[in-house]
């Protein structure tokens, strides 16, 4: 996966409320073992609804999924966020996510975006009538910015380490092995 900085994006608005891991990557899509193809399950029953945002070309390669509230609840399946990272979906920006699922995007280079609700509802607003406007994120710096506006956010600094360099937790050990096999030499006998 490549590194989150800095980058600029339009938004996909799927703004609704308790959208659970079936929603997101139904059971029938789980019986494969690895990460191949399983995009192509996400939100596969309701992509089927006339104008849905993630089949609608208007917001084809956008890397930001804006939603609603308790985004990610239901089972811990991490095929929800593989298949949200397969479709290019780099942020989640809601009002609240499901801690297994908040856990699961992190791991999967996905960053999940908690914004209070008036922030939230200005960055729908900002995204309401316009499938161009674009939205900025400073993971570095912390800060969402769209039209005239900028709002602060928090990521747990190894997260965001992590997010950063574009890694997980064991691309994060392998980078450093050299680190590891110094501090056992010092143990060896």
């Amino acid at each position: 996966m490549s590194g989150l900085t800095i980058f600029e994006g339009n938004v996909c608005p799927l703004v609704r409320d308790d959208v659970d891991t079936d929603q997101i990557i139904p059971a029938r899509f789980l019986k494969a073992t690895t990460k191949e193809g399983i995009g192509e399950g996400l939100f596969a029953d309701w992509a089927k609804e006339p104008g849905f945002p993630t089949r609608d070309p208007r917001f084809a390669g956008a890397p930001i999924l804006l939603v609603g509230r308790n985004f990610g609840c239901g089972s811990s399946r991490e095929h929800a966020a593989w298949a949200l990272a397969q479709c290019g979906f780099r942020v989640v920006i809601g009002r609240s996510f499901a801690d297994i699922f908040r856990q699961n995007a992190l791991k999967n280079g996905i960053l999940p975006l908690p914004l209070g609700d008036a922030d939230h509802e200005a960055v729908v607003a900002f995204t309401a009538n316009d499938a161009s406007a674009k939205l900025t994120v400073d993971l570095p710096g912390g800060r969402l910015s769209f039209g005239d506006r900028s709002v602060g956010f928090s990521v747990e600094s190894f997260a965001k380490q992590c997010l950063v360099e574009g890694v997980d937790e064991l691309g994060y050990i392998l980078s450093r092995i050299a680190l590891v096999h110094a501090w056992e030499a010092q143990f060896e006998v």
